[in-house]
């Protein structure tokens, strides 16, 4: 079925036209003549061809479009699991963060509790220290007091033994 009528070549070809229009023709443009050719165009036709067209893509048109939904599903679905999957990295790596901080956390703990131990013992050290110090210094005072008894004493013994001279009277 053709949509515009048989193109009279014979006669066009005769008298050098096409479709009864001479090519150096200024008197009709070449759209004028399309107007008159739709009017001629059966609707039923064009409903025909309209249904035929349809029907004939349709099919793979709704197979597409069921292919790009299912597509559009298994999208969201792996977009959830990557999120999904990246909140679990993170709370991963903050586990693992919280565990370094630990671990961090008793290496210094480990090392007041060392200075502490140190601390102790140094103080320890110059308690005793400063008792022998005290004890040492206690030591000494009563020895140089002693001996300082010792030479008044040997003083005093030298002067009794030491001649007096007597006194005349």
């Amino acid at each position: 079925m053709s949509l515009v009528g048989p193109l009279d070549v014979k006669a066009g070809a005769a008298a050098g036209t096409v479709g009864g229009l001479a090519p150096d023709s200024n008197k009709q443009s070449p759209d004028e003549g399309l107007i008159e050719d739709f009017a001629i165009v059966d609707k039923k036709a064009v409903e025909q061809l309209a249904e035929g067209l349809i029907s004939h893509y349709l099919p793979d048109l709704q197979r597409s479009k069921l292919a790009l939904k299912e597509l559009t599903q298994n999208q969201e679905v792996l977009l959830e699991t990557l999120q999904q999957e990246i909140s679990k990295f993170k709370e991963c790596n903050s586990v693992l963060d919280i565990n370094m901080l630990f671990s961090e956390a008793k290496y210094y703990h480990n090392k007041l509790v060392n200075v502490r131990k140190e601390m102790m013992m140094l103080h320890d050290k110059t308690s005793k220290l400063k008792k022998r110090a005290l004890r040492l210094q206690q030591k000494r005072q009563k020895e140089e007091l002693e001996r300082e008894q010792q030479r008044e004493k040997e003083l005093e013994r030298e002067k009794q033994l030491t001649a007096k001279p007597a006194k005349r009277t």
